[in-house]
């Protein structure tokens, strides 16, 4: 299964960026350029422990729908989604957060399986894990520019 890791360094304290990192209505915005939307469960502000949240998108060309759970909980050390239902075989993505001197580390664990066996382990091989990488790439750019600024303009 591959396994994609990220280490994302912010100026800001933990608390905001452990609920960045959950918040439905960043994660669309970080995803905009997919069409992504949050159209069943949570679809607005906060996921937390228990809760689902279904995505509609459109990846390589193909509108998809997944469905994710927050498995796993410890504000503001650490989530974790899981796939419940969607184009994976499976994912379960950790979200890490410390804090030391003034700066939070957002470490990314993402770990997924594709169906149709020996096809489907070509395909990350090929194309789909570079592609995972950017995305969260991507969104990480997004949660550490919304926590830097609002940790220096407070007023946003």
């Amino acid at each position: 299964m591959p396994k994609i890791e990220l280490l994302t360094e912010i100026n800001a304290p933990i608390e905001k960026v452990f609920d960045l990192a959950r918040s439905i209505d960043l994660h669309m915005e970080s995803t905009k350029h997919t069409g992504e939307e949050a159209i069943a469960g949570k679809t607005s502000g906060l996921i937390g422990l228990g809760e689902t949240v279904t995505w509609r998108a459109t990846h390589f060309g193909i509108r998809q729908m997944l469905t994710s759970k927050i498995t796993e909980f410890d504000r503001p050390n650490y989530f974790v989604d899981e796939m419940v239902q969607g184009a994976f075989k499976s994912f379960r993505h950790e979200h890490r957060f410390s804090y030391n001197d003034g700066r939070t580390t957002m470490k990314d664990t993402f770990i997924f399986e594709s169906p149709l066996g020996i096809f489907g382990r070509f395909f990350n091989w090929l194309v789909l894990t570079r592609y995972m990488r950017r995305l969260l790439e991507e969104r990480n750019k997004v949660i550490k520019e919304a926590a830097e600024l609002t940790v220096y303009n407070p007023n946003l």
